[in-house]
């Protein structure tokens, strides 16, 4: 029998608590089986992930969102046995599917959830839980039957469905947590010991991308925001999020503050609902100050200005994390097209890869190698722990590793 195709489960935080299913058929026609569970099980996963909305990041909320869409798909459609029930074999069987799904499963492009037709939300054809992620540059053809996870996609499910059954246990709606004995017995997760390939530029790859934003800022005024940008993602080692406008947090020009010994500081709203105060050094100021200039504003942020702190150049308010992650994109294009013009593909090609958060690890990395203390760049970077950045940018061990086994002869 076939699998059937699946269709969106959740939609956005700010739609959720209010889901009218007459308004989404797809999703009704799901939920109207005889078998009352499903319905019961959709409410739970509504109020679970209502509850990271309301208490978690937007990007957890997102996150999870898709994982406990997949996992209920999979339960509603596949296995089709209510998820109270399950055991550590169940969860095992679920990680087999995850490893394989069906081609009608995986989608090669993020596409919206929802299309508005007629007043009413329908399921986009063009979406699926899984998704084939395709190397930015690659341009041979998309292949899904090649789709298979990656660690950090494995991991990622466990993580979000362990979190949704402590929610159901901690509510009495189940009495047990499958999912942390089945992880341990999951063959497809491997314990990692390999060396962290950190995703940056080269210092020479990020002054040529900086002197790239200044050229495009004095040729063409729109680009100032794009300079200030990147600017601050490397220097401040800022995630895109972290500059972006949300609904319980705006970051303004008064955010930036002078304590009385003349130290500039910014205060950010980070992962886990934490506030912190990044130091700002004096170098940066100049773009901060090119920046105010360029919006009319004096040189330097005063106590309580509300000025967001990126704006849009059409409308009122701060800009998205998409709408500034698109601010960056077009830097790295540029950038990949005249270092290719200059001295070839192959030394271009990081460019095509490049995420904004290629910037903060490309800022915090180039910190610590100029010998920063690691306790400082780990304050200034959010990390809850200084054994992560350890972890992540250091490796002196992997760098010296490295050294040696070059003398090795063939």
């Amino acid at each position: 029998m076939a699998i059937p195709k699946p269709v969106p489960l959740y939609p956005t935080y700010k739609d959720l608590k209010a889901v009218k299913l007459e308004e989404f058929p797809d999703l009704a026609a799901v939920l109207a089986d005889t078998d009352q569970w499903k319905s019961k099980a959709w409410l739970w996963g509504q109020e679970f992930l209502s509850y990271i909305g309301r208490n978690k990041s937007e990007h957890t909320f997102t996150r999870f969102r898709s994982e406990v869409e997949k996992f209920l798909l999979w339960a509603f459609l596949v296995k089709d046995k209510p998820i109270d029930q399950y055991r550590k074999a169940d969860i095992l069987e679920y990680a087999d599917f995850c490893w394989r799904p069906p081609l009608t499963w995986i989608c090669l492009s993020n596409v919206e959830k929802f299309l508005i037709k007629g007043g009413l939300y329908i399921s986009n054809s063009e979406w699926a839980p899984f998704r084939l992620m395709i190397a930015k540059g690659d341009i041979s053809k998309p292949d899904k039957k090649k789709y298979r996870p990656s660690q950090e996609t494995l991991q990622a499910t466990f993580t979000a469905v362990n979190a949704f059954y402590k929610h159901l246990t901690d509510e009495e709606y189940c009495y047990g947590n499958p999912v942390q004995l089945a992880k341990k017995d999951c063959r497809y997760l491997i314990k990692d010991a390999q060396v962290k390939d950190v995703k940056r530029l080269t210092e020479d790859q990020w002054n040529f991308l900086l002197e790239v934003a200044h050229t495009m800022a004095d040729d063409d005024s729109r680009y100032e925001r794009n300079l200030f940008l990147i600017a601050s993602l490397k220097t401040l080692f800022l995630r895109i999020s972290e500059y972006s406008d949300r609904a319980e947090w705006s970051p303004t020009m008064s955010h930036f503050w002078k304590d009385n010994d003349n130290n500039w500081w910014l205060k950010i709203y980070g992962k886990g609902r934490k506030v912190r105060d990044i130091t700002v050094p004096p170098s940066f100021l100049r773009y901060l100050t090119r920046y105010r200039l360029y919006r009319g504003l004096n040189k330097l942020p005063v106590p309580g200005e509300n000025h967001p702190i990126i704006e849009k150049l059409r409308g009122r308010g701060g800009m998205t994390a998409r709408q500034l992650s698109r601010l960056v994109q077009e830097v790295f294009d540029q950038a990949y097209e005249q270092m290719k013009a200059r001295y070839g593909e192959d030394n271009a090609s990081n460019f095509k890869e490049a995420t904004s958060h290629w910037l903060r690890h490309t800022g915090a990395s180039l910190e610590i190698e100029r010998g920063r203390s690691l306790k400082d760049v780990s304050e200034d970077l959010g990390h809850a722990s200084m054994s992560t950045t350890d972890t992540v940018y250091v490796q002196a061990d992997d760098k010296k590793r490295a050294a040696s086994g070059k003398e090795r002869k063939v």
